[in-house]
Order: structure tokens, then C-alpha cells, then sequence
């Protein structure tokens, strides 16, 4: 049999629950004790089990909150049958023992006394959950199930109702009307609720100022807080009291009661509650004629109210007189002063005086409170001040001249003859005599008109070309100005636009030139063309061929569709260049001729060439031996020339001199470059020895000051060295083509073939000298001329230039020897100049 009593510092009520609970406990241990003992008798020898007990809870006990001492002191008593059959001890755990807050109980464990050892508060702890068991002295072993109980703490009136916060501040507007105010007045009990340690009221203590009174709402109770709201009856007055002090309490039930107070300070912020009124009844102003933009007028105002605020910021309203919209009126953010404006010029010949009338209000709507009560609705007489007047003068001043058409077209056909009369203007003037009104041109960029500056009248001075530049889209633009007589003088501007018609005057030309045809892959290119007129004097075009030849027929033919032309050649052509003339019609039949090129090339798998000009070709035998002889001839040349001026000019040159080629590793000057001669013997260094500065100016002389040449100038370099008077022919010009059976392309048809011969050496120094001579007699003040040495790096600054001299002298005679070229220049000719193409040389 198990009892267990626990002998409580409890009230009786307390104990008889305790009683009832052991009764229970003890009668339902013996029931389960005797059925577990029919059980065991009806048990075989398969084992014995073994009795287990549930865990009691035996009561709930009550603890004071916050107990006076002295420390420690009884609470409780534990008690257990168990010590009938053994020698037993009591030990707790669980909340005030083990677990927080600690330290609250301790036990005797062998009497099983429960002490309690400090105050415990409520509001933290308000329930402590304690657990004990029964064990074995001797061993230690537990003896009986666990058992628990739990303390609840009583709650005692310990904490006063709090504000949240305790200082409240708060904006209210001058113009918040009577009844709740948006204050909410929050305090909160932490006892235990639905208590009368935690039902609270409150109530204003104080209040200054004592007017408009304010009062609290009902309290109403949310969660663990209670709220209230303020009340007022009447009008705040910003001018008299800008700052109110509340003094409120807030109190308990409890005993003994507790309070708090709270301090609420409500600031007043100023509204409108004063109208706007104007500094005088009138003001006057003046604007000159036709002036626009101008501000001519600042009202100034008066308001009590607070500056920079919606109630005191004035808005201005122009009530009469401003029905053309001529006036604006706006405020000005800073000085709150009305700024009148005209937008829209006044004529003085129609209006002299205008007379405006301006209202003026607040941003934010006037409140008013008569005898402590607002006044609503407030009477429209009462929202604005009195308007005000303004009268604006309009002064006279001299109205400019003005074109009765401000833009004038006129049609004509370009290319008119000059003296045709254009435009005859119509001008007005309100106040001065249009007799003595004077015109100019202001803009006429071609020049084409003259101007008549009495009458206005403007007349074609020169042919109009509708093709100009200055011509926009067919029109051409003149601005004419009229000037009157006045002080200071009016001017009034006038546009003449011409429309120009066009004639056919302009021949159509190529736009696609030169043009690829990727011999591997087509023969034929598409030609086009433009013109500069327009339809009908334009395209369609018709291109035929330039020349009534049957070589060329042989080779091309035009194969024309309804959309393009097609150039397509008759042949399988050797990749090169080919000059095709054509000729090119518009639509009314104008022709003109032109030459396309053609270029015949390889474009591997694409459209463009892979290299439109070829850059390796074979030379005959024959041809190689005549460029060679010239090249030797040249250097000849060269040599008899220095030799014939100044016999030192040569020192660095052995007696036995051959012509050689020259060094160009050596810096400074500007070295004499010869052209190359294959396998030459020796190679010496040859500088031209001169007293010129290194800049030219004379294309011709430039071949003597700065003699960097190459093979295919060559017979270019030496025209300019013929004396036609007594000299022999120098050069020849071949009046037909020779090709090379290797060149695979034609020359152009504006290119000719040039050849030379070599220059006798007595013929040569006879012409030098005689330059020479001639450069002494014109140029007293230069020094005598002396070659000078290039050998060294450096600028010779001091040096006369040879630019003077000049060998295309007409005096010499005429050129009629060019006209008797040798065969054998033919094929150098043609070799010199696929070298220029090569190169891209242009002369």
C-alpha cells in the first residue's frame, strides 16, 4: 500500500482538496493492487512481472508573491508510506531548485520539510513546476515513482500603471475643428489580469492654459494596454496661446492603489485664419508698344498671418481687363509680392490704357471662430480682401515696316536671262512715310538678285542654275529688309522664295567607274549613270559604244532590259584593264561620252578582285636590251652634265670613271638617285654638290635640286632639258600602240607612249652652261653657283636654290622633234608605264 501526504502551510479549503486527492490516490493503488495479485496467482512459471506506477501530480500549491522574511521559511512538508519498509530520503528538482530561478526551495530530505528562501516575483515567474522523489537511504536507490507539484504565485499590487510614453508631444492645426483630437493617451498594468491590481483609470489633473477645455475620451482596454483619447470643445487661437500643458493620471484598484502620471504638451501651428489684404487701393504702371515678356508691375501684400505658409502665401487672380490674354500675374515665392507681366504686346494705335482689376486669396482655405465657436460656411465677402486696380499705360514707339507678304513665291525656269523682275514689294508703316523707306538685301548667296533700294523691285542680276548648291530642293531663298526714316529706325524683313523649273542642261555621266568583271564567273557588267536634272530631262539613259570601230564592235556589245544596261564583251578576255567609250543619252536624246574602265579580273570565289592589276610580266629580249642601253645612256647624261660645270664636282671619282651605281647607305642631303644598272663593275658614291636650300618650287628644276628618280621617270625627267634651238630630238611621240605579246592589257586611251634617245654630250654641256650663265645675269645677288657635297648629315640653310633654273625656256625653239619617236621607244614605253600603274604613279 502507497500513501504519500504533504501537510501544507495552506488554507483549510487547501488541505480538504488534499485529503479528497490522497483518498482517491490510496483507493486506486489498492485496486490495482489486488488485481495485480489475482493476475500473479493465475501466472504460470513463466516469469513475474513487475508492478508499475503512474506519476502523481499531487496538488497545486499557493505561494505569496514578493513574501516578507526572514529567510528561509516553512512552506511545505512531504510525506511517503514508504518509510514503513524502508529507511527513506526526499530530494526536489525542477523550477526554484534546478532550474530558474534557482534558489528559491530547498528540502529536508529527511524529514521532507520545503523551505522557501527568497521572494519570487509574479510578473516573471507565475507558475513553478517541482518535482521529488523517494529514495533509499542506504542505497540510494529510488524507491518510489516520481512525483510533482505545482506552486502558483499570488499576486500582490506591485506595479502602477505606466504611460507609454510618459511625454507626449503633439502638432494640433489652429483650424482643427471642436470634438477628438488625434492624441492617443496608451498606459499599461503588467499585474495580473481581469484583476483589480490591474483595472486602471485616468483622469486630466491639470491643464494649462484652462481654454478651450479638453477632456478624455472612454478607455478602452486592448491586449495588456489601455487607451483613450483626448477631447476639446471650442477654437485654438495661434495668436493668443500657441502651447498647451496637460497633467493626466492613470491609477489602479488594487490595495493599496497605485498611480503614474503622464505630461502631454500640444503645440498649436498656425493656420489661415487672416485674409490677405493689398498695400493700396491702386497702382500704375507703364509697358512700351509691342513689348513682350517683360515684367512691368510687383504688388506688394500684407497677411498676419505666419510667412512661408500655405495661410499666409497670397494667390493673385487678374479678375477684368485681361480678356485678350495680353497680362499674367504670378507671386513671387520670397517676398509673397504679386509680379504682373506682359506676354502678348499691345498695339498703341488700338490701345492706349489698360485698366486691370486683381483679387487676391490663400493657398489654404480661411478659418474663422466667432466667440469661441468656427464659423461654417464662411461667407464669400468674408474669403477675399477687396480687389485692387491697375492702370497700364501703353507708350508709342516706332512700329517697323511690314511687308504685306511675309514670304513672296515666284516661278521661273533656270537659266533665264538676267533683268527679269522678280518681286515688287508692298510695304506698310503705321508711323513713318513708306516714300522714304529704304530696302537691302540681307541674304543672297549666289549673288543672283539686285535690289532696287527706293522702290523694293528685285531683279535677276545673273542666270539661276537650279543645280546650285544654294539652290534646297528646287527653292531658292532671298531675305530682303525695309529700313524706315525713324529714331531709332524700324526694320521689317521680307522672304522672296524662288522656285526654280529645270532645263535639260546637264549631261549625264558614269557613277560606276571603273567597273569589275570576274572573268571566272561572268562576262558582262552591269553601267549606270546619272544626271544631275531631273525628270523628264534625265533617265531612263541609252548607252551605246563611243566609236563606229570594228575592233572595238568586236569585243563589246550593250544588251539593254527594261531595268539596266548590260556591258557584256564578246570575247574571253586576258585579265586587265580596258577602256570602253560610250555614249550616254538622257531622255530627251542629250548626249555626252565618256570612257568606262573596265577591269577583267580572277575573283576566286567572291566578287572582288584578287589583283586587278597584274604585277609580273616577261620582257623580249630585244626590249630588255634597249631599256638597259638607255639606263647606261642616262648615267652618261648625268656624268658629262656635272663634268661640263665644275670639274671638282667629280673628286671622289677615280679618272677612269664608269657609270655605277650610287651608294644610298650614307644620311644627309639629297643624294642623286640613278637608276639601277644590272651588274654593274663598281659602285661609287656620287652627291650633287650645290648651294641650294632642300625646298623646290619649280616642277622642273625639282629633277636638278632633288634628283631621286627611278627608271620609269626617266623620260619625263629629261624633257625639260631640251634646248629646241640647237639640239637634237630627244624624245619622240608614237602615234600608234605596240603591245608585248606578254601584256595582256590596254592602255587608256588618254595615255601616251613616250621614248627617248640619248643626248649628245657636247649638245648637253652647251645647255648647261648657257643656263648657268643666264642664272648669274638675272640673280646678281646670289652667289656664284657651286655644287655642293651631300656626304654629310645635316641642313644647309644658306644655300641658293637651283629652282631658278629653268630648262622650258620657249626661246629654245620648238618640239617638233617629239613627234618622230623611234619603233624601239614603243615597247619601253609600254613597259615604263604598266611599271606607273603598278605603282600607282600619276604625273
Amino acid at each position: 500500500m502507497f500513501n504519500t501526504r504533504i501537510a501544507a502551510c495552506a488554507s483549510p479549503r487547501m488541505r480538504k482538496t488534499i485529503i479528497v486527492l490522497l483518498f482517491l490516490a490510496l483507493w486506486a493503488e489498492s485496486s490495482h493492487d489486488q488485481t495485480s495479485q489475482e493476475k500473479s496467482n493465475k501466472k504460470t512459471n513463466e516469469g513475474v512481472l513487475t508492478r508499475s506506477k503512474r506519476r502523481w501530480v499531487l496538488s497545486t500549491l499557493e505561494l505569496d508573491e514578493e513574501i516578507a522574511g526572514p529567510y528561509p521559511q516553512k512552506f511545505t512538508e512531504l510525506y511517503n508510506d514508504k518509510h514503513l519498509n524502508h529507511s527513506i530520503i526526499f530530494k526536489i528538482s525542477g523550477q526554484g531548485v534546478t532550474v530558474a530561478p534557482l534558489g528559491v526551495f530547498s528540502i529536508n530530505e529527511k524529514t521532507g520539510d520545503i523551505f522557501v528562501n527568497k521572494p519570487i516575483d509574479r510578473e516573471s515567474y507565475p507558475i513553478l513546476k517541482v518535482k521529488f522523489d523517494v529514495l533509499d537511504q542506504e542505497s540510494h536507490t529510488i524507491v518510489d515513482k516520481t512525483l510533482a507539484f505545482d506552486v502558483v504565485i499570488r499576486d500582490k499590487n506591485d506595479n502602477p500603471p505606466t504611460f507609454i510614453p510618459e511625454v507626449l508631444n503633439i502638432n494640433i492645426p489652429e483650424n482643427t475643428k471642436e470634438g477628438r483630437l488625434p492624441i492617443l493617451l496608451q498606459a499599461r498594468d503588467i499585474d495580473e489580469e481581469n484583476t483589480a491590481n490591474s483595472r486602471v483609470s485616468m483622469r486630466i489633473v491639470s491643464q494649462e492654459p484652462a481654454l478651450p477645455k479638453m477632456s478624455l475620451d472612454s478607455i478602452l482596454n486592448e491586449k495588456d494596454a489601455i487607451l483613450t483619447k483626448l477631447v476639446f470643445t471650442g477654437c485654438f487661437d495661434y495668436d493668443k496661446v500657441k502651447k498647451y500643458k496637460l497633467l493626466v493620471k492613470a491609477w489602479d484598484h488594487g490595495t493599496p492603489s497605485l498611480s503614474s502620471t503622464a505630461t502631454v504638451n500640444i503645440h498649436i501651428t498656425d493656420s489661415n485664419t487672416h485674409i490677405p489684404v493689398f498695400t493700396a487701393p491702386k497702382f500704375n504702371t507703364q509697358v512700351m508698344e509691342m513689348e513682350t515678356n517683360k515684367e512691368i508691375l510687383r504688388i506688394p501684400v500684407q497677411d498676419m498671418d505666419t510667412p512661408n505658409t500655405p495661410g499666409s502665401r497670397a494667390v493673385f487672380t487678374i479678375l477684368k481687363g485681361n480678356e485678350e490674354g495680353n497680362y499674367k500675374i504670378e507671386t513671387d515665392p520670397i517676398t509673397n509680392e504679386g509680379v504682373l507681366t506682359v506676354i502678348k504686346g499691345k498695339d498703341y494705335e488700338q490701345t492706349t490704357l489698360t485698366e486691370l482689376e486683381i483679387g487676391m486669396e490663400n493657398e489654404e482655405p480661411l478659418f474663422l471662430c466667432v466667440d469661441g465657436k468656427p464659423v461654417s460656411p464662411i461667407p464669400e465677402t468674408l474669403k477675399r480682401s477687396n480687389p485692387v486696380k491697375v492702370d497700364v499705360k501703353v507708350i508709342d514707339v516706332n512700329d517697323p515696316p511690314v511687308f504685306h507678304n511675309k514670304i513672296h513665291k515666284v516661278y521661273r525656269i533656270e537659266e533665264d536671262e538676267p533683268g527679269d523682275v522678280l518681286y515688287i514689294p508692298t510695304v506698310t508703316d503705321e508711323d513713318s512715310d513708306t516714300a522714304k523707306i529704304r530696302y537691302e538685301l540681307v541674304e543672297d548667296p549666289a549673288k543672283w538678285m539686285s535690289i532696287d533700294p527706293q522702290t523694293g523691285i528685285i531683279t535677276l542680276a545673273k542666270k539661276m542654275d537650279r543645280e546650285s548648291p544654294y539652290v534646297n530642293e528646287s527653292s531658292y531663298t532671298v531675305v530682303i529688309r525695309a529700313i524706315d526714316n525713324a529714331e531709332p529706325p524700324g526694320t521689317g524683313t521680307g522672304i522672296l522664295l524662288v522656285k526654280l523649273g529645270d532645263k535639260n542642261d546637264n549631261a549625264p555621266y558614269l557613277t560606276c567607274n571603273p567597273s569589275v568583271i570576274c572573268g571566272n564567273k561572268a562576262d558582262r557588267v552591269r553601267v549606270t549613270a546619272k544626271d544631275a536634272d531631273v525628270y523628264p530631262y534625265s533617265g531612263p539613259f541609252t548607252f551605246t559604244l563611243g566609236k563606229d570601230d570594228q575592233e572595238l564592235k568586236s569585243l563589246w556589245k550593250f544588251e539593254h532590259t527594261v531595268s539596266e544596261s548590260l556591258l557584256i564583251s564578246l570575247k574571253s578576255l586576258p585579265y586587265g584593264n580596258y577602256s570602253v567609250p560610250l555614249k550616254i543619252a538622257d531622255q530627251q536624246g542629250v548626249q555626252t561620252q565618256d570612257v568606262l574602265q573596265v577591269v577583267v579580273c580572277d575573283c576566286g570565289d567572291g566578287y572582288v578582285c584578287k589583283d586587278l592589276l597584274p604585277r609580273s610580266s616577261t620582257l623580249h629580249g630585244a626590249a630588255l636590251g634597249i631599256m638597259l642601253g638607255a639606263l647606261m645612256a642616262f648615267l652618261l647624261c648625268i656624268f658629262f652634265v656635272c663634268k661640263c660645270h665644275k670639274k671638282n664636282i667629280f673628286n671622289q671619282l677615280h679618272d677612269d670613271v664608269n657609270p655605277t651605281l650610287i651608294k644610298y647607305s650614307t644620311e644627309g642631303g639629297v643624294p642623286v638617285e640613278l637608276p639601277w644598272v644590272p651588274n654593274a663593275p663598281d659602285s661609287r658614291n656620287i652627291y650633287a654638290k650645290s648651294s641650294i636650300k632642300p625646298q623646290f618650287q619649280d616642277s622642273t628644276t625639282n629633277y636638278f635640286s632633288n634628283l631621286q628618280m627611278n627608271a620609269n621617270q626617266l623620260p619625263w625627267v629629261l624633257n625639260g632639258l631640251s634646248d629646241t634651238s640647237d639640239s637634237r630630238n630627244i624624245y619622240a611621240k608614237s602615234s600608234r600602240w605596240t603591245k608585248n605579246r606578254n601584256i595582256t592589257h590596254n592602255l587608256t586611251r588618254n595615255e601616251v607612249t613616250r621614248s627617248f634617245r640619248l643626248l649628245s654630250q657636247d649638245k648637253m654641256e652647251q645647255q648647261l652652261e648657257r643656263k648657268l650663265r643666264k642664272l648669274d645675269t638675272e640673280h646678281k645677288h646670289f652667289p656664284e653657283y657651286h655644287p655642293q657635297d651631300y656626304s654629310y648629315e645635316g641642313t644647309i640653310n644658306d644655300r641658293v636654290s637651283l629652282e631658278t633654273v629653268s630648262f622650258h625656256n620657249t626661246e629654245d625653239g620648238d618640239l617638233d622633234f617629239l613627234q618622230n619617236l623611234e619603233p624601239e621607244f614603243c615597247t619601253l614605253g609600254e613597259t615604263v608605264q604598266q611599271g606607273m600603274k603598278e605603282k600607282k604613279i600619276r604625273l
